[in-house]
């Protein structure tokens, strides 16, 4: 007869898969049980959060706010990489191409004339944005 090891017998075997079944098949169940739990916060503590004091694990860069991250990735998005290093007419014709909104068509055309612009954080700074003040 096969039972799987030859440690434990049947039934302990059988114990300590139901155990880990949870776990091994990554179902939810196994996260419901009372030790699983993290302990409540005492009668006069807050809860406890992940982030208190607001933007504290965003992956924003130094000197940049998430939402500035986020604008300046969405610009991104509608400059390809065969616009750059361009001027501001490559750039909008490029936008345009890739079928980019009103607003960043808007923001491109404010860029200054005659000036060749190499990165998109290049763009991002003549837009008047703030860059990160560090890369790593």
């Amino acid at each position: 007869m096969e039972r799987g090891s030859s440690k434990h017998g049947p039934r302990l075997d059988e114990q300590m898969s139901q155990e880990v079944k949870g776990v091994v098949q990554g179902t939810a169940g196994s996260r419901v049980d009372e030790f699983r739990q993290a302990e409540p916060a005492g009668e006069d503590q807050p809860e406890p959060t992940t982030a208190p004091a607001g933007e504290l694990r965003t992956g924003a860069p130094k000197g940049m706010s998430s939402v500035d991250v986020e604008q300046r990735s969405r610009l991104g998005r509608y400059i390809g990489l065969s616009a750059l290093p361009g001027d501001r007419q490559t750039l909008l014709r490029n936008a345009e191409q890739n079928e980019a909104p009103a607003d960043i068509l808007a923001e491109l055309r404010r860029l200054p004339d005659g000036t060749e612009f190499q990165t998109v954080s290049e763009v991002w700074a003549a837009l008047g944005h703030k860059n990160e003040t560090s890369r790593w």
